[in-house]
């Protein structure tokens, strides 16, 4: 089958955080109208909505979440699908709109993320989020997440020496780059001491190595590349969209020092776009605690197991180093609005490959990378993105 290549026309987002003055459908619109007024077009040109959130029913008690967004956005009468991949929710819905438009089926694709998190409390937002897990063999069982990730961390320090200093520089980056995005939800810098002094969720994981919770929406808008330029001067190309699963409970893993997922989904990629990992300039990866960073960097193919933890700490990626990562302050400083985070990567990577990422801009960028994971790494998504011209 001949698959058309596809680009992102347009991009949008909402500030994220603790949005206390926005609504859902306020969060929605924020990114939405962005994405349409970028991409130049009008509701009436879309032809498909795939929306990606998580956990709406829990949060919220709005269900139906992609029929609202289509509602929302003044999309009438098109067809709209919701996508629920736990954390990567967002990358699935970037991967199903992708598959749309590059088999011909629409010309106009608009994907959205949203989640709205901070109305309930922090231990039901826990539970909501547990239940990207095993619920029978590992929540009921009284795991957690952090305590989940506390366990590949533990393996990790044991096989490969890591240490919680090169765990903490991770936040110390990212926060570093949210500290430049008006958008994100954290704007202070942090130091290594701060996150070693921060209060213990799951040893060896502090409190200022795990993502927040958050409230935020983005959205993106795609096209044929053959057409892309009718909308936006900068059109970006999808050079490869990627998925793969892993066993839901880490016990039957074959690893805990990394997410299978993520490499099998990466070396798909690759072979796709016919690129290897070097190629790769920028990155936003999944980071909902320091050690997924670190696994993600090794997983993905841009260090050797092991040597990723002090390749960060060393300042390898830092904004403009050898690859720069997250430079939209990543899960742990832009902020986590679980639903809303894979399409909230692939806005920054293309704001980056345009040039418009403002005081974070790396210089030359130009092929970029997203690494979506849902639960403990039971799924990974994985998208290539290159400048069109």
């Amino acid at each position: 089958m001949i698959m058309r290549e596809v680009a992102v026309v347009g991009v949008g987002l909402s500030k994220f955080g603790e949005r206390w003055d926005a609504g859902l459908k306020e969060l929605m619109a924020e990114a939405g109208v962005a994405a349409i007024e970028d991409a130049h077009i009008s509701s009436n040109d879309v032809e498909m909505l795939f929306g990606g959130t998580m956990a709406s029913g829990r949060f919220m008690g709005q269900e139906h979440i992609a029929a609202l967004m289509s509602d929302q956005l003044g999309f009438k009468n098109v067809p709209a699908v919701r996508i629920e991949n736990a954390c990567a929710s967002g990358g699935s819905a970037l991967r199903l709109g992708y598959i749309s438009v590059a088999s011909g089926i629409h010309d106009i694709v608009v994907v959205g993320g949203v989640e709205k998190m901070t109305d309930v409390t922090s231990a039901e937002a826990g539970t909501a989020l547990g239940g990207a897990g095993d619920q029978e063999w590992e929540l009921f069982q009284g795991i957690t997440f952090p305590g989940l990730y506390a366990m590949m961390a533990k393996r990790h320090m044991y096989e490969y020496g890591t240490t919680e200093e090169q765990l903490a520089s991770v936040a110390v980056k990212n926060h570093d780059n949210a500290y430049k995005n008006r958008y994100a939800q954290f704007h202070k810098k942090i130091s290594v001491q701060d996150v070693l002094d921060s209060k213990m969720v799951s040893d060896p994981l502090k409190l200022l190595d795990c993502s927040p919770i958050s409230d935020g929406a983005a959205a993106l808008v795609l096209a044929p590349l053959e057409v892309a330029k009718k909308y936006n001067d900068t059109p970006i190309r999808i050079l490869a969209s990627e998925q793969a699963s892993d066993t839901l409970r880490l016990a039957e893993r074959d690893s805990l020092s990394g997410i299978k997922a993520t490499s099998i989904a990466a070396q798909k990629a690759y072979k796709h776009a016919r690129i290897t990992a070097r190629d790769i300039d920028i990155a936003e990866v999944h980071d909902c605690f320091t050690i997924a960073e670190v696994m993600a960097m090794e997983d993905l193919g841009f260090y050797q197991k092991g040597k990723a933890a002090k390749a960060i700490a060393d300042g390898e990626t830092a904004l403009n180093g050898k690859i720069s990562v997250n430079t939209s302050g990543g899960l742990k400083g832009c902020g986590h609005p679980v639903g809303a985070t894979g399409v909230k990567q692939a806005v920054e990577v293309v704001w980056q490959l345009r040039g418009d990422a403002a005081d974070r801009q790396v210089k030359g960028a130009d092929m970029g990378l997203t690494h979506n994971v849902g639960g403990s790494g039971a799924t990974a998504v994985v998208h290539v993105f290159a400048r069109a011209d």
